[in-house]
């Protein structure tokens, strides 16, 4: 088997993010491939190959992880499943990169940060508004001075939750739902980057407020700057956009861009597993 093979993905999975972003963003990266999908349901699974055109379907998560094609995976299930399928992969010696929140407790991060560590895998978030060209660069501007120091900073984020994405996110606690970790999770991160420091006291308060608007959060955080930074974000139910001119073009505009944004992480990411000694190796056994 050649080591110039490409880099065999594995979809846990078979979610929107995974069918309508990852998927594609993968095949685009000319050391990678999807070669398998693993759901819950079995018939999802298949519908989700087939449409795809992925080699392997699964409905169970150790069956796939067996796979020796298999050498990352995309973990997009519901959050309380990040935990305990990232161990799993890790055990199996294969990367992974998991969408975010990483977890839902320090713990549970800290655990998946240490198995991956121990079995010499990548882990990685997908936090993919750090490739986004505008934030690249106000990193830039921030880096060199541009603006002076920085010493606060305001973030305003609401977004319009369309039917299909609702679900769990909107009525399962239990499952990771709520839109600090939908979304509040996404300004924390972009922060950290824009601002190259990092967060070390927080405070958030949330609420749910009817049909109008889902669920929104107001968060504070302290960085080591100093610095201070306030977050307000807030999640929709009907889209505020669709009987306005011009809110189809500006939604086609959002998906287009988050396109872009979503190889990033794919890119970099395929980069780390290639640069480990371990997969070179692994590599060389496939057949």
């Amino acid at each position: 088997m050649s080591l110039n093979r490409s880099v065999g993905w594995g979809l846990i999975g078979g979610s929107d993010i995974a069918r309508t972003r990852m998927a594609a963003a993968i095949a685009q990266q000319p050391d990678s491939e999807v070669v398998a999908v693993m759901s819950s349901q079995m018939a999802r699974a298949q519908s989700f190959a087939s449409e795809l055109g992925v080699p392997r379907a699964y409905d169970d998560l150790d069956a796939m992880l067996a796979d020796p094609r298999v050498d990352s995976v995309y973990i997009s299930t519901t959050n309380n499943l990040h935990c305990p399928q990232t161990l799993a992969a890790a055990r199996a010696g294969k990367h992974v990169l998991c969408e975010k929140p990483l977890a839902l407790s320090v713990e549970d991060a800290t655990a998946m940060v240490d198995a991956c560590r121990a079995a010499g895998v990548v882990l990685g978030t997908n936090h993919h508004l750090r490739n986004a060209a505008t934030h690249r660069a106000i990193r830039r501007l921030v880096a060199d001075g541009v603006i002076g120091q920085p010493l606060a900073a305001r973030v305003f984020h609401a977004v319009y939750l369309p039917p299909r994405l609702q679900g769990w996110r909107l009525t399962d606690p239990t499952a990771g739902g709520g839109v600090i970790l939908d979304i509040t999770v996404h300004d924390a991160d972009t922060l950290r980057f824009d601002l190259a420091d990092e967060v070390v006291e927080a405070v958030a308060l949330s609420a749910r407020q009817g049909l109008a608007a889902a669920d929104a959060a107001t968060r504070a955080d302290g960085f080591r700057g100093p610095r201070y930074a306030r977050f307000a974000d807030r999640r929709r139910r009907h889209d505020p956009g669709s009987t306005r001119a011009g809110g189809a073009a500006a939604r086609q505009s959002h998906r287009g861009s988050r396109r872009r944004r979503t190889r990033g992480p794919v890119r970099a990411f395929s980069a780390s597993v290639r640069r480990r000694g371990a997969w070179r190796r692994r590599a060389g056994g496939h057949g």
